[in-house]
């Protein structure tokens, strides 16, 4: 194909995602590629797909058909989870020209190269996931407000209703040396906050590459991870993404809590408050192990953000069964949720159990959870009023005010100054209130 002049983006899913879509974003940039909005009507479109849920795999449908209203002409080329998992079923949507699994998409360039507009059906590229056994660097960089850092991917657990290690292969990492390069390259972008992210973060250290001639050395653990990046001038705040319970040991909560970057906040995976019910998902830990790891949080850092993820309408889930999850995340000390409605996934032991829950049910349960978040969310900001915290504020214009986060992951809005953009500031958390339907704490410059 001729050498298109110009290159859009869509990404869905997770902040592993984004920080993917990034590097292969600069990728196109030293190619000579500009980078337009997606309604701008670029020559070459790039969709980097999730596959968690049903929900995913329809937006990434309805995004090619966005596309191509807005570049009837344009080359389309889907990466991502859902890519890996469905290539053919992908390369059968019309408009799609090109399909890259695990392994191919960070060669995009290449096939981009050969391309030539689809008659009838996409190229298809999408080897073995087996075959993703190397570590790709990648990292994001748009707002520079934060940088989503991916630290390490795919993973060896083996929960029934998941995809990821079909999508993303067996877990491996990047070096503690690569990703120390990574935080300095970033920090002199001007980032002002960093994102671990990763497939399973706390199994940091599983697959890391030894360098060719180089004397293998001790595996590295997350924990020393963090130890390092503390040390990285530059940054001003390091921000751990999702990780798994029984990998957040009380060595890790313990450095947060003394740490000078990483900040309080931890999103913790849950999927149900059921022993039943995690024994069939197959999860490492039973729920009274949870409860430890939250109360050990809260007395290391009593204003921590704790985030939990938590999946309902799971095979076999009763109603008691979900209302004991309900009493477990109601009695514990948490700060929001991330409710998830399960959904049948192709290939995976949970889509072959017997005792459906019937779909209406499902979102019913979800709808209960939805509301528990939002009063968790609530009486945490509540907590925190009066008290005088350290926001980065981001470059959003809304009727005046602007936002940002506190440390400790509290959303903030004060009066638009642009002089705050990719700043630190220190306000005091005045009053709650709703903008847009979203909560807010309504603020003042100390």
């Amino acid at each position: 194909m001729a050498t298109p002049r110009s290159v859009a983006f869509y990404t869905l899913g997770c902040k592993l995602n984004f920080s993917e879509t990034s590097s292969i974003g600069r990728l196109f940039e030293e190619a000579g590629y500009s980078e337009v909005e997606f309604d701008a009507g670029a020559d070459v479109y790039v969709i980097n797909t999730c596959s968690v849920t049903d929900f995913a795999d329809r937006k990434c449908r309805k995004i090619v058909r966005s596309a191509l209203r807005h570049a009837p002409h344009a080359y389309v080329v889907v990466i991502g989870c859902y890519a890996q998992l469905k290539p053919q079923e992908i390369a059968d949507i019309p408009g799609v020209d090109l399909v890259l699994g695990a392994s191919e998409k960070f060669r995009i360039l290449e096939y981009i190269n050969e391309l030539t507009k689809a008659p009838e059906k996409g190229m298809v590229y999408a080897g073995d996931v087996k075959e993703a056994s190397s570590f790709v660097n990648a990292f994001s960089f748009g707002d520079r407000t934060r940088s989503f850092l991916k630290v390490q991917d795919g993973c060896d657990y083996k929960c029934t209703f998941c995809t990821i290690p079909q999508a993303r292969g067996s877990s491996r990492s990047n070096t503690v040396e690569s990703i120390l390069e990574n935080a300095c390259e970033i920090s002199g972008m001007g980032v002002k906050e960093i994102v671990l992210t990763g497939v399973n973060i706390g199994d940091f250290g599983n697959g890391t590459e030894v360098i060719e001639g180089e004397k293998p050395k001790k595996e590295a653990l997350f924990i020393d991870l963090i130890r390092e990046l503390d040390k990285t001038e530059g940054i001003d705040r390091f921000r751990i993404s999702s990780i798994e319970p029984n990998l957040l040991t009380e060595e890790i909560i313990e450095f947060v809590a003394k740490s000078k970057r990483f900040v309080p906040h931890f999103h913790v995976p849950l999927q149900s408050g059921n022993n039943k019910q995690l024994r069939e998902m197959r999860r490492r830990y039973k729920r009274e192990l949870y409860a430890e790891r939250v109360a050990w949080i809260r007395e290391q850092m009593p204003h921590a953000c704790i985030g939990v993820d938590v999946i309902v309408g799971f095979p076999g889930e009763t109603e008691e069964d979900f209302l004991e999850t309900y009493r477990f995340i109601n009695n514990l000390d948490i700060s929001y949720l991330h409710v998830f409605t399960y959904s049948e996934r192709a290939n995976t032991p949970a889509a072959e159990m017997s005792d459906v829950v019937p779909v209406n049910i499902r979102r019913d349960r979800n709808e209960m959870l939805r509301i528990l978040s939002e009063k968790k969310r609530r009486k945490f900001y509540e907590n925190h009023l009066g008290s005088i915290r350290s926001v980065l504020f981001e470059a959003k214009n809304l009727e005046g005010k602007m936002f940002g986060f506190t440390d400790n992951y509290v959303k903030v809005a004060v009066n638009f100054n642009e002089k705050l953009i990719n700043s630190i500031a220190k306000v005091v958390l005045s009053n709650i209130d709703y903008i847009e339907d979203e909560l807010v704490v309504m603020s003042e410059l100390v």
